[in-house]
């Protein structure tokens, strides 16, 4: 249960329209761990408190612990969101979960509870370098939309080619918060927070030849960026550059 959620049914409790009994049995459910001999124990009170629910990071997890971990989060009312997990493994999740949606090229796998909801004062404009960049900026993407962001994605518009980046001042003056994903030197991010007033979050990823270090270039690249007001996440953190972008959308 998310606060949007909570803040209902205690508003039907307030009317008269549910009563308390029925309503403390809804959150009785709260904060349930899993049975077993597994060792994931899934936040369901994160909603609560934060205002997005659990996120579940995939990579290392077998099929059988992700699908144990769903089934608390769908027993708690709660929407599931699996990072970095492979075509295989969510082949098996979606066995046990069929209406749950594989995002191929984010590895992320989306079991959406009841419909969905903007959340956001705006969009978040997703802006990718290059191509190979896409997975990235993918997960960056569909983590935003399933966070309750309305989504634009601009993609293959890198420094090699300026004049790219240039044609979407237009989205870059109606976004509310701009994600920008690049690799190799990474300075992509401070070319656009040269062109807006909007806060930028630059995503370093490890796409580069050798000297790039696995990505370790572009981050220095984009912590030391001139242009003022750039932060930066990880490198390939899509799903961190969503979470924050999300927070700054849902400010009024």
């Amino acid at each position: 249960m998310d606060q949007q959620r909570l803040k209902a049914l205690l508003e039907q409790v307030q009317s008269g329209q549910t009563p308390i009994e029925q309503a403390a049995a809804a959150l009785s459910g709260e904060g349930v761990a899993i049975d077993g001999d597994t060792v994931a124990t899934p936040d369901t009170r994160r909603a609560i408190r934060r205002g997005i629910p659990e996120v579940v990071f995939g990579q290392g997890k077998t099929a059988e612990q992700i699908i144990s971990i769903i089934g608390v989060l769908d027993k708690a009312g709660q929407s599931s969101l699996v990072t970095r997990i492979g075509a295989q493994a969510a082949e098996t999740v979606r066995e046990s979960w069929p209406d749950a949606t594989y995002h191929a090229t984010a590895r992320v796998l989306e079991r959406q509870v009841g419909p969905w909801t903007d959340r956001g004062q705006g969009t978040v404009l997703i802006i990718c370098a290059g191509t190979s960049d896409l997975p990235v900026a993918s997960e960056a993407s569909v983590v935003a939309r399933a966070l309750g962001n309305r989504v634009k994605k601009v993609t293959d518009v890198g420094v090699a080619g300026l004049h790219r980046i240039l044609r979407h001042q237009e989205d870059l003056a109606q976004a509310r918060v701009v994600i920008v994903v690049a690799g190799m030197e990474g300075a992509l991010p401070s070319v656009v927070a040269g062109l807006t007033d909007r806060p930028v979050i630059a995503v370093p990823t490890s796409v580069g030849y050798g000297a790039s270090f696995g990505g370790l270039a572009a981050l220095l690249g984009m912590l030391n960026s001139c242009a003022a007001g750039v932060s930066v996440v990880n490198i390939d953190n899509g799903f961190g550059a969503a979470y924050q972008a999300t927070l700054i959308n849902r400010l009024s």
